[in-house]
């Protein structure tokens, strides 16, 4: 007798719903999206809190002093993934920071909403980094030269950094590359950056500080990340790389 006669396998008809049904057991309903909603948002305000956390978060500009390359009541969209690894700010990078040494002091923040509901709205977009907070503190400039740099400017300029000329084709028209503040020659510490806003008359940034500890260079670690794009208004969309004029100086 063959072997394989000998060894049953179990069989049902194909088509068999009823059998297939039955194996299956009884089915659960659906849930109602209602029950699925509050899981949805949780999930939701959890991303998006660990996007603003990690990745990229969107800051609000609140003046002139990077015009007309950011303009006031521009969304910019900055990336905080690459200082987490270690990646450090590069000239001609526009880039956010913390406040090093009361640059801030006098200036007054964002007001809050008088209405409970709406400024309970503006706290909660800006938890998840929607919204500038009320006490935001930051500051957002171009950076011009980095740690063991020299960096000058005299007169009606040009910004020298290592010796070298800058062509700034994205200041304010009208703007002169030392604004009212010569500065320099000077070494940047290690380990920090000097920053100047694109519309120098109107920018009080590195030149304006350096009485202060530091000479006016920002810490890196101050640094919250670059800013790599305008995503609000949509009309003023466009990224923000760095300019050809800062090329010559990558090898330095």
């Amino acid at each position: 007798m063959n072997v394989l006669s000998r060894v049953r396998f179990p069989w049902k008809p194909r088509g068999s719903a009823q059998s297939a049904a039955a194996e299956e057991g009884p089915q659960r309903p659906p849930r109602p999206f209602w029950k699925e909603l509050p899981i949805l948002v949780v999930a939701a305000l959890v991303l998006a809190l660990l996007i603003k956390t990690f990745l990229v978060q969107a800051f609000s500009i609140p003046s002139g002093s990077m015009e007309d390359t950011l303009l006031v009541g521009d969304r910019v969209l900055v990336d905080k993934l690459t200082p987490h690894f270690g990646d450090k700010p590069s000239r001609g990078e526009v880039v956010v920071f913390h406040d090093p040494s009361d640059w801030l002091a006098g200036e007054p923040g964002r007001q809050p909403s008088s209405d409970p509901i709406v400024r309970g709205l503006q706290n909660g977009l800006s938890f998840i980094g929607l919204m500038p907070s009320a006490d935001e503190k930051d500051l957002i400039k171009r950076v011009i030269a980095v740690g063991g740099d020299t960096v000058a400017c005299q007169g009606d300029g040009p910004v020298h950094v290592n010796g070298k000329a800058l062509n700034e084709p994205y200041l304010y028209p009208g703007s002169t590359p030392c604004g009212d503040r010569n500065f320099g020659p000077l070494k940047v510490p290690a380990g920090s950056i000097w920053v100047m806003g694109d519309n120098r008359q109107h920018s009080a940034d590195s030149r304006y500080h350096m009485d202060e500890s530091g000479g006016g260079a920002v810490p890196e670690s101050k640094v919250i990340g670059r800013a790599i794009a305008v995503a609000w208004p949509l009309s003023q969309w466009k990224t923000l790389p760095i300019p050809d004029t800062f090329h010559q100086l990558r090898s330095q």
